[in-house]
């Protein structure tokens, strides 16, 4: 049995595999997965050495406990959190060498929602279509991980990064979202395209890898009826009958049948990865189709 492994001592609420996803397949219905706070993700790859695109561990706001077979190097990023090895305090946001048996506890995230815990070498499971990500929407790439559960690591190509700690954004006390106004705002009265540019929103509990939900005020259709199904993009802002908007992340379906009221600048998604329910949001236009 190779010693380029480690066992998952503790799962935590939701980590999986990820890095940076399967775009270009939407034709045949495979969301683009990958990390949902994907400058961490790369942060996390580069404090170890890894080359981009390197699979990491993205936690959910309990962290998780591993223990590698063989020295590695380590480094947490995302969500602040307190990291142990052994017992022992070390730092987040940087490099860090577990020894061969010891125990690496991620703690609970201080603030945000999402860790990134990238190890020397990457997480070498068996890739699907180009990508080792967990896709919980389509089932596609590894199960998210259980307890017990042993994954196999690459070998390690470059040195780590040397710094003491790096600096990284804080999770959002507030979430501002930029947005380009369709393709189907019509499909909305103009008192409710108003309200979604400028009444307050709040991140709901039931958001997860799949979309942003909201709370907040119900938006009123002009038009009755629904779409036929059609294509949804990455950060597509859908309306459902209950009439507050959710915001597609990276597992989002490829086609959908609620009318889009907007899309979110691809560039604002990483901080949506990070807030945390009840955070509030605005959706500030930008610019129009």
């Amino acid at each position: 049995m190779t010693d380029r492994a480690l066992a998952v001592v503790r799962a935590g609420a939701l980590t999986t595999v990820q890095d940076l996803g399967r775009p270009g397949y939407a034709h045949l219905g495979v969301p683009r997965s990958g990390a949902l706070d994907r400058p961490a993700a790369d942060l996390a790859n580069r404090l170890t050495g890894n080359p981009p695109g390197a699979a990491v561990l993205e936690t959910t706001l309990n962290g998780c406990a591993l223990r590698p077979r063989s020295a590695v190097t380590v480094a947490v990023t995302g969500a602040p959190c307190r990291v142990t090895v052994d017992g022992r305090p070390v730092a987040w946001g940087a490099p860090v060498r577990v020894p061969a048996g010891a125990l690496l506890d991620v703690g609970p995230a201080v603030s945000g929602v999402r860790a990134y815990v990238g190890i020397s070498g990457g997480i070498a499971v068996e890739p699907v279509l180009g990508s080792r990500s967990t896709d919980l929407l389509s089932g596609l790439g590894p199960a998210p991980l259980a307890d017990g559960t042993v994954l196999p690591l690459g070998r390690p190509t470059g040195a780590h990064a040397r710094v003491d700690v790096a600096p990284q954004p804080a999770p959002p006390d507030e979430l501002v979202l930029r947005v380009t106004l369709g393709p189907r705002d019509d499909w909305f009265t103009p008192e409710a395209v108003r309200a979604f540019v400028s009444r307050p929103y709040s991140v709901s509990p039931a958001s997860n890898r799949i979309g942003l939900r909201t709370d907040g005020p119900a938006l009123e259709r002009a038009r009755p009826g629904e779409l036929p199904s059609e294509g949804v993009v990455l950060g597509a802002v859908q309306v459902p009958p209950d009439g507050r908007p959710v915001v597609f992340l990276a597992d989002h379906p490829t086609t959908g049948g609620y009318p889009v009221i907007a899309v979110v600048h691809t560039a604002d998604l990483p901080a949506a990865a990070q807030a945390v329910p009840g955070t509030p949001v605005r959706f500030v236009t930008v610019s129009r189709r």
